[in-house]
């Protein structure tokens, strides 16, 4: 399969949300897992654990000691996605990256409603709470960019720093479906998401949903191996209930979003955001006036030739660049 076919990607624009005192009070567990020879593979060297948010448990790989960054993968993914993102920052941070409700080893729980945003929010929280920690540096890709977002501009008390890879401030992102035809023409896989179920092909890029469709934008063997075992872990429809459960209904038109007269909140700590210009989802329009919704710093890297899986198609710069950022905001 062509990666170009089997590249799902995902948007959102998401309602406010007034829960931020609910979140806090999440109860987390954690089982650590032991640590290996530097020289093992990576997916046999990190730590495992599990942040109990309400009934749903969220489990996570950890890698390192320091100050804690938490990494949310997207669709179709899991915690995997940040492997050499862990690997370069684990010498100087406490790196954890969460595989997402409905994914690979955390809960799969039933119902659309149990993917609302708020319920994506309150998983990171409960992984920051379960690690100890008042603050972390959150960082998400595609969905997990979209709950990234969500935490910083809902509960900024427990976000110390912003990084997002591959997906726009929420408002540049209503912008663009309200205004590009592109934008809007590229989001058309989400909405066959948000209309047919797991079971229906029609629902995937006329593919039926599966392990080995599912990973087939993975393109080096032994990775797509490990994708294959996560997605024969996960839950499909699941996967689909982020869409149905956080896209506003639209009308006949299809015109679901709407420029935002009232902007919301400005994101109060630092921005880092990288964007592959090959990405044929999420067009890079959607990344003009982001410095308008901020209220700090906001660090720009775009890398032509990168994919929507910025992480893992230009891993060195993404690394790299995350590492010296980070320590630059170090005290």
């Amino acid at each position: 399969m062509e990666r170009s076919m089997a590249r799902p990607r995902a948007v959102c624009r998401v309602r406010s949300m007034g829960f931020a005192v609910l979140l806090l009070a999440a109860v987390a567990v954690a089982s650590p897992g032991a640590v290996l020879a530097v020289d093992a593979p990576l997916i046999d060297r990190v730590e495992h654990g599990y942040a109990q948010n309400g009934e749903v448990k969220i489990h996570y790989a950890a890698l390192g000691e320091g100050p804690l960054v938490v990494m949310v993968h997207g669709f179709p993914d899991f915690w995997y996605s940040w492997r050499d993102q862990m690997e370069a920052l684990a010498q100087d941070f406490r790196v954890v990256a969460i595989d997402q409700r409905g994914y690979n080893l955390s809960d799969k729980p039933e119902g659309v409603d149990s993917y609302g945003m708020q319920h994506l929010v309150g998983d990171v929280v409960a992984v920051i709470r379960s690690l100890g920690a008042e603050k972390a540096t959150v960082v998400g890709h595609d969905w997990g960019g979209a709950v990234a977002w969500q935490v910083a501009l809902n509960v900024p008390q427990v976000v110390e720093n912003l990084i997002i890879l591959n997906l726009p401030h929420p408002n540049g992102m209503a912008r663009e479906l309200a205004t590009n035809p592109v934008q809007y023409k590229n989001s058309e896989y989400a909405r066959n998401f948000i209309e047919y179920d797991a079971s229906d092909p029609r629902a995937f890029f006329g593919m039926p949903m599966k392990p080995q469709t599912l990973a087939g934008w993975v393109t080096d063997p032994e990775a797509r191996k490990h994708y294959v075992e996560a997605f024969e872990r996960s839950d499909f429809d699941a996967m689909l209930n982020y869409y149905k459960a956080n896209y506003p209904a639209g009308d006949v038109a299809g015109r679901w979003f709407a420029v935002q007269e009232n902007p919301g909140p400005k994101a109060e700590m630092p921005v880092l955001q990288f964007h592959g210009l090959e990405d044929t989802a999420l067009h890079a329009g959607g990344l003009n006036d982001t410095w308008k919704w901020l209220s700090k710093d906001w660090t720009l890297v775009t890398v032509p030739g990168a994919g929507h899986f910025v992480q893992q198609d230009a891993p060195e710069i993404v690394s790299e660049t995350m590492r010296w950022w980070l320590l630059a905001r170090q005290d």
